[in-house]
């Protein structure tokens, strides 16, 4: 009995969880406003990944590329960077920020990232003297880390590019929340706005919620502006809710610019958003007011409706990004579910040493495994065996087919999420999302005990 950490063996991977690196920078950069990313590589490492975003917000996004070919594959690819970036700036006149992101083709073949863009500030500085362009390089090869890796990175170099001199302490606090939905944007700026928090969240993605407005504008767009940015240099603090996908970035600020950093636990459940309310009390010397207190309680009493009645020891497999799955693994023993398996998708070989597993490690009083550098192919091996007893998934759209070929209820959360209408617009953080998450929980397991006729009669009495 315990929880077992392993990893991975089989040189293949079937059914990814993940995307690449590029992907997930690509996510970073359009947060920012008047940004557009330019991927240098072929146009699959664009195409796709936009398909990915259309297929999780319904909405459109502005991405480049650079559309490699085999000449630039044996010449180099620079002249291809150089055109880029210049149709851009032609193109779209309030664009201030290009974030240039590499593919594992280019990586391979050795482009100079760095020179390139150096040709082109001349060119731009010639071409458009009245503008400032923010080119930034963004090493992201497809062939090591993931999509996790590669929003980290992105974040991480545009801080380094567009933060470069300290000046007056703004009193701002900086929140950088991860890879998250809309909903959960709305929530982190609706808690700072309730604690008097003078604040800016990183990567500010409301906007990906686009309104259809009678005079046909376009909002899909970040709204994470570049003095947003360069003022994060000035913050009183720094507050990183991610440890994989924002840490590296505030602890970059507080390296270089002496902002002082907190890691947070990721604020997924009671216990977590309880502690994230109290970081940004101490730090700002602001109380956290009786509106969240109230919200604090609703949601313990809608949680407790359904913790021993429903969820007692139900065995759940969780998978996705690794905050936020370690984050609903602690969620589930807040209401008396189990997590049995924890699936993390990539070779980041820090997660064996992540405290929050290594609590779990020691408290846990069952079976439980935490596989690394996992695939959906684990989680499809784990439902055939009867000895695993899976009773519910928590996971992004990829694994709906294990659900459906097994017979198992799944909860989708994470990212992508497809085959459900409006979650990006869903809190699953704080004590709304933690409630919004506990019912989406009960209604599936609800819906699935009726599907089956399993016990179904229970609910004519609860």
């Amino acid at each position: 009995m315990g929880c077992e950490i392993s990893t991975r063996e089989r040189a293949g991977i079937i059914n990814p969880m993940y995307d690449c690196q590029p992907a997930g920078a690509q996510y970073a950069g359009i947060g920012i406003k008047d940004c557009i990313p330019l991927v240098h590589g072929g146009q699959g490492c664009t195409m796709f990944v936009r398909l990915l975003f259309a297929q999780h917000f319904k909405e459109n996004f502005d991405i480049a590329s650079t559309s490699l070919h085999e000449d630039s594959a044996v010449f180099g690819g620079h002249k291809r960077i150089e055109d880029g970036v210049m149709v851009l700036a032609q193109r779209y006149p309030d664009l201030r920020v290009i974030p240039l992101i590499t593919t594992c083709s280019t990586e391979v073949i050795g482009d100079d990232i760095e020179g390139t863009i150096h040709r082109c500030n001349l060119a731009l500085k010639k071409e458009f003297p009245g503008r400032k362009i923010h080119v930034v390089p963004v090493h992201t090869p497809s062939f090591k880390n993931s999509q996790v890796g590669g929003y980290s990175e992105c974040m991480l170099s545009i801080i380094k590019s567009l933060t470069s001199a300290k000046a007056a302490p703004s009193g701002k606090l900086n929140l950088f929340p991860g890879w998250v939905n809309p909903g959960d944007v709305v929530l982190l700026k609706r808690y700072l706005s309730e604690m008097g928090v003078d604040g800016t969240v990183f990567m500010d993605t409301e906007d990906f919620d686009s309104p259809m407005l009678p005079d046909k504008s376009i909002h899909t767009h970040g709204r994470t502006t570049v003095e947003d940015i360069q003022g994060s240099a000035n913050a009183m603090a720094s507050i990183a809710l991610a440890r994989y996908e924002s840490a590296a970035a505030a602890q970059y600020l507080k390296t270089e610019f002496d902002v002082p950093y907190t890691l947070a636990q990721t604020p997924y459940g009671i216990g977590n958003t309880d502690a994230m309310l109290q970081t940004i009390s101490q730090i700002t010397g602001k109380p956290i007011p009786d509106s969240l207190i109230k919200e604090r309680g609703v949601a313990l009493d809608a949680l407790q409706d359904l913790a021993h009645m429903f969820f007692a020891d139900k065995r759940v497999a969780l998978y996705g990004h690794p905050d936020l799955v370690i984050g609903l693994a602690q969620f589930c023993l807040e209401v008396e579910l189990k997590p049995v398996l924890l699936l993390l998708g990539d070779d980041n070989s820090r997660y064996k040493k992540d405290p929050r597993i290594l609590e779990m490690k020691k408290t846990v009083d069952w079976d439980m495994e935490v596989f690394c550098n996992a695939d959906l192919w684990e989680l499809e091996k784990r439902a055939k065996d009867p000895d695993t007893k899976i009773d519910l998934i928590l996971g992004h759209s990829k694994g709906r087919y294990v659900a459906i070929d097994h017979n198992i209820p799944m909860v989708r959360v994470g990212f992508p999420t497809f085959d459900r209408a409006g979650l990006y617009r869903q809190p699953t953080m704080g004590y709304q999302g933690a409630m919004l998450l506990g019912e989406s929980i009960a209604n599936t397991l609800f819906a699935h005990m009726e599907f089956n006729k399993d016990r179904e009669w229970l609910l004519n009495t609860w």
